[in-house]
């Protein structure tokens, strides 16, 4: 039988720390169930219906769009012969190096308007706006971000004006935000002169902390109360923007603004596939392949030529 003594349960003696243990658990045990289930707090709902005192402001390229609208939209006048080989290559270069370097040189920047403005100088506004409707077809209408489509519309149905602000010439930023039924855009302006570029700009390209004053002038003229407004984008270069308003989110975020989004506890989104995102160290990461890819694909054909 003392074979048999494993099936007989052994009795221990419990010390007085796991007596304690054992009736803390079984108080804490009662208490649970006698208590009513907590509810988890909801978050306030948002954008709110009928505020007509909010509106949302989303930058566009790759926050809106894959990639950079003015590249787009440079495909398309390379594909109506509105400059040479040489000057695509020159321009997407510039866009390139911009990008990746994520840093404003004044010189440079100089040097890239230069070179986009020479390329309208000349041609009909009119003309422009016909031809960026074509575009935005072939170029643009494919590289929307669903996701972020679907934040715009949430602010329509809620009764709230949806405004682009972006860099891109507001030609361009207008033909987008038309053809997605938002309220309008707000852009960098060229300069014209009875309906024909001067290769001018009226004042400077609106970036970086221009796009956060031209928001706080909108926001003035249109009677909105900012801290009820809600701003997107991708780049920190956007960063006095989204600080402007209640409702700032970081939308496929690069490096910079990921780690201030989340000191600051602003929301995120990432819409880009997962080994795009894991990409966010290069600055809109999204845009820059496309770009560099067009630039390597100008000069090689460029160097064909020669």
């Amino acid at each position: 039988m003392a074979a048999l003594g494993w099936l007989t349960p052994r009795r221990r003696s419990a010390t007085a720390r796991s007596v304690l243990a054992g009736e803390a658990s079984a108080e804490a045990a009662r208490k649970s169930s006698q208590e009513a289930p907590r509810a988890t707090p909801e978050e306030p709902e948002f954008p709110v219906i009928g505020d007509d005192r909010a509106a949302a402001f989303f930058d566009l390229d790759n926050t809106v769009m894959q990639g950079a609208a003015l590249f787009h939209f440079g495909r398309g006048l390379y594909k109506r012969k509105f400059f040479e080989t040489r000057d695509l290559a020159k321009f997407a270069w510039q866009q390139a190096w911009f990008r990746l370097a994520g840093v404003e040189d004044p010189e440079h920047m100089q040097d890239a308007r230069d070179s986009a403005l020479s390329i309208v100088k000349g041609h009909r506004v009119a003309e422009l706006e016909s031809i960026g409707e074509e575009i935005y077809d072939e170029y643009m209408a494919d590289r929307i971000w669903p996701g972020t489509r679907a934040l715009a519309q949430a602010h329509l149905d809620a009764g709230q004006k949806v405004w682009l602000v972006t860099a891109a010439p507001v030609e361009i930023a207008q033909v987008i935000a038309r053809r997605l039924g938002l309220t309008g855009a707000l852009g960098t302006v060229a300069e014209s002169v009875d309906g024909v570029y001067t290769g001018k700009l009226v004042g400077e390209p609106l970036h970086g902390p221009a796009k956060a004053e031209a928001v706080r002038a909108l926001a003035v003229a249109e009677g909105l109360d900012l801290s009820r407004c809600a701003a997107y984008s991708d780049s920190h270069n956007d960063i006095p923007m989204l600080s402007l308003v209640g409702h700032p989110y970081a939308i496929n975020p690069d490096a910079k603004l990921r780690r201030h989004a989340r000191e600051k506890d602003w929301r995120l989104r990432d819409y880009r596939t997962g080994r795009k995102a894991a990409k966010v160290g290069i600055p809109a990461a999204a845009g820059v392949g496309a770009v560099a890819g067009g630039t390597a694909a100008a000069i090689a054909l460029s160097r064909r030529r020669r």
